[in-house]
């Protein structure tokens, strides 16, 4: 009975009180959904209406250049107060940041439109040979929770998952290219790899987690 009140308060009754505190659910089916349901089950896929058009937007744009293509959203934010926080996030409490997850490709190179991780976390585009890697230094800071979730996160999909470096680029650049979109996050080695140009793609800090295994978008 409380699994099918929760359910059913989750799709209709949550949806229509989060409209008072300025939030609307991201899809939860087509091209942009979540890689989890869980997202929502557990109410973490509201946004701002601002935030959800320019995810919305962009999928149009990257879709014309890839047609068929998934974008797969992550954690968001819950629909209820500014400031409740969702944790493990340090500042997804306002409605006005997204995370979305990479592209990748099979061994083949055929595009996927899933991840190898569950939650879309976890599983990281490491640096290579001579790109500054800030897992290490920030570890070395004594950050231990940096790069804390590949110590969680199942790796036994990884060898199979190609990271699909040209979707993935053209997605940050449509953002980034957005007048509504303030900053991006996404590890500094992959901002060099990918030639990501704008200004608003940054490094997060070391008191965040790792930004090699997903985009984090938000908005003014």
């Amino acid at each position: 009975m409380f699994i099918l009140l929760y359910t059913i308060s989750n799709f209709t009754i949550v949806p229509l009180a989060a409209k008072h505190f300025g939030r609307v659910p991201l899809p939860l089916r087509g091209r942009v959904k979540p890689l989890n349901i869980g997202t929502c089950l557990l109410n973490r896929h509201y946004v701002r209406p601002a935030l959800r058009d320019v995810v919305m937007k962009s999928y149009q744009v990257l879709d014309s250049k890839y047609s068929g293509c998934t974008v797969n959203y992550l954690d968001a934010g819950f629909p209820f107060y500014n400031g409740f926080p969702l944790l493990p996030h340090l500042s997804h409490n306002d409605g006005r940041k997204l995370d979305l997850a990479f592209f990748y490709k099979d061994k083949n190179g055929k595009p996927l439109n899933d991840a190898p991780s569950a939650i879309g976390y976890g599983v990281y585009e490491s640096p290579r040979g001579s790109e500054v890697n800030y897992a290490e230094r920030c570890t070395s800071k004594g950050y231990w929770q940096y790069g804390v979730m590949e110590q969680i996160v199942p790796q036994r999909n990884k060898p199979d998952y190609i990271f699909d470096a040209e979707r993935t680029a053209a997605l940050v650049n449509i953002l980034s290219a957005n007048k509504s979109v303030e900053k991006i996050f996404i590890e500094p080695h992959l901002k060099r790899r990918l030639g990501l140009p704008s200004p608003k793609i940054r490094f997060h800090g070391c008191q965040a987690v790792r930004h090699d295994d997903h985009v984090h978008v938000q908005v003014y």
